[in-house]
């Protein structure tokens, strides 16, 4: 089924200690088809494999207003308030949200070659994802995509990665206040897929010693980057859409 995605959210949990996998446990049972079938399209979940105590996942809506309309759907119904005390008493913080849109008019996730795993899916991982945030000081339109587009993905391209999705900030309000997001905040974020955790460590080491990169950087430092880009390292659960 293809989606169009043109708001999505990156979500990053802050998790009671060793209870990740006992909300992941729960959303795959219970939240991904309720989720969609009220309007919202449940783009993957990961593990953060640099932090054991964090959840990131994404989803994602055609527009705004039905942005609103879906999760109004959704957490109003049965199946959130079946399960919310459950999953609330796994998270500590779930207010890192960056509310995003396609940087250009394709460089958004594909529609995938194949569809969800089913219920009771096998745990293997399979690949990687990377996810990249760079902070910036004014929106990414005002010149920092075209110096990302020019300087920095020839060298993270060289280095071993496959960009799947590039998205920067979408500006509109909030249209949902219930669920607090990043506001006043400007981002680029690029995805990333490795075919396993090897062959991300060549892509850092690669990255490493490339001067090209770091010379990029440091121009980027000096023309609305706020700091060097903060890059995930994410495994996707068993039944996450977006995978490697």
């Amino acid at each position: 089924m293809s989606h169009e995605d043109r708001v999505i959210e990156l979500r990053q949990y802050a998790m009671q200690p060793a209870r990740r996998d006992e909300l992941i446990d729960l959303f795959e049972r219970e939240f991904i088809e309720p989720q969609e079938a009220v309007g919202m399209h449940v783009i993957g979940q990961f593990r953060d494999l640099d932090a054991p105590d964090r959840f990131v996942w994404m989803r994602g809506f055609p527009s705004m207003p039905v942005r609103a309309e879906a999760l109004d759907g959704f957490y109003g119904g049965p199946t959130w308030k079946r399960h919310r005390e459950a999953a609330n008493a796994t998270i500590v913080d779930s207010d890192d949200v960056l509310l995003l849109r396609p940087a250009r008019a394709r460089s958004g996730f594909a529609t995938p070659s194949a569809p969800r795993p089913p219920l009771n899916a096998s745990a293997k991982t399979q690949g990687l994802i990377e996810a990249g945030i760079c902070s910036l000081d004014a929106a990414a339109d005002d010149g920092f995509l075209e110096r990302f587009e020019r300087d920095l993905v020839p060298r993270l391209t060289s280095a071993g990665a496959e960009l799947i999705g590039m998205y920067v900030t979408e500006a509109s309000a909030n249209t949902y206040p219930r669920l607090p997001v990043r506001e006043g905040e400007h981002v680029l974020v690029w995805f990333a897929r490795f075919d396993d955790v090897d062959a991300h460590h060549r892509y850092e080491a690669a990255l490493l010693a490339d001067t090209a990169w770091r010379e990029a950087v440091a121009q980027s430092l000096l023309h609305g980057l706020k700091q060097p880009p903060q890059r995930m390292r994410l495994s996707p659960t068993a039944r996450s859409e977006l995978r490697a």
